[in-house]
């Protein structure tokens, strides 16, 4: 750990290698450092565990997840920020490996490995697209041990969010289905470099047992055709998929509810229904 207590402040790192946050790449640095720990106890105890990080720009969180005792891989497209992660890397004793290239675009269980967990500070397009993936898997329970991400703190409530609430959409029913997901940590605008307009939230899921006789792929198509035309009613909305409608009158669920009013357990027995 000598290595990592002799780094220069984030800040000096940054200045150094002439590092600013790309406007286009969505960048927004955190250079606190016991905020840092705070994000990277997220996810746990991670003594001697791996972690896969998406975006880690300058490495802030990066020397926190090393610092917890995590052996990191980190994926970085972002060629500015590589002479700094190097130096990182060094610093670590060898648990630091970087990739460079587009996080869309890696195998992840390839680099990371089962039982690993994932963190990623990542703008809201690219974040919900990957969030959505790691989600959707075939496989569960799936290759990680828990997502850590931080996302715009109104993104991050529709991950949580409750049948009712306007928050409440496909993000939630994935999410929930067969994973617990908690907000564990506001973060406030103010704690970026440079500021956003919007406060972020770190979110945290953690797989659990999937319920038997669902095909993921039709919860995620019934859920993508439902709230595709969330103002309308169900009979409205899920004309077009096959047998929707039956299963609704099936099981005793009105076509004339909006899907904002069904709960996850519901939207599960209608996609088993329809497995």
């Amino acid at each position: 750990m000598s290595g990592l207590a002799d780094l220069p402040p984030l800040r000096e790192v940054i200045a150094k290698h002439g590092l600013s946050a790309s406007k286009s790449l969505g960048q927004n640095f955190l250079l606190d450092g016991q905020l840092l720990d705070r994000i990277a106890r997220v996810a746990g105890n991670l003594d001697g565990q791996r972690v896969y990080e998406v975006g880690p720009g300058p490495g802030g969180l990066t020397r926190a997840l090393l610092r917890a005792g995590a052996t990191v891989t980190a994926v970085e497209r972002d060629r500015r920020c590589l002479p700094a992660l190097a130096e990182l890397g060094e610093a670590s004793g060898g648990r630091l490996r970087v990739i460079e290239g587009d996080a869309l675009e890696i195998d992840e269980r390839a680099e990371a490995g089962d039982g690993a967990h994932i963190v990623a500070n990542l703008p809201y397009n690219v974040g919900t697209v990957l969030l959505v993936r790691w989600l959707e898997s075939e496989a569960w329970p799936p290759f990680w041990s828990s997502l850590n991400l931080m996302f715009q703190k109104e993104v991050a409530e529709r991950i949580v969010a409750k049948p009712g609430s306007d928050a409440y959409g496909r993000l939630a029913v994935l999410a929930q289905w067969r994973a617990d997901a908690a907000i564990a940590l506001n973060v406030h605008r103010s704690a970026f470099v440079p500021p956003p307009k919007v406060m972020s939230a770190v979110v945290h899921i953690v797989p659990k047992a999937m319920p038997e006789g669902v095909d993921p792929a039709k919860l995620s198509a019934l859920t993508g055709a439902a709230f595709g035309q969330r103002r309308k009613m169900l009979r409205q909305s899920l004309k077009g998929m096959p047998g929707a409608l039956d299963a609704l009158t099936t099981l005793g669920i009105a076509v004339e509810r909006r899907p904002e009013t069904l709960s996850v357990d519901e939207f599960v027995a209608v996609a088993r229904a329809l497995s």
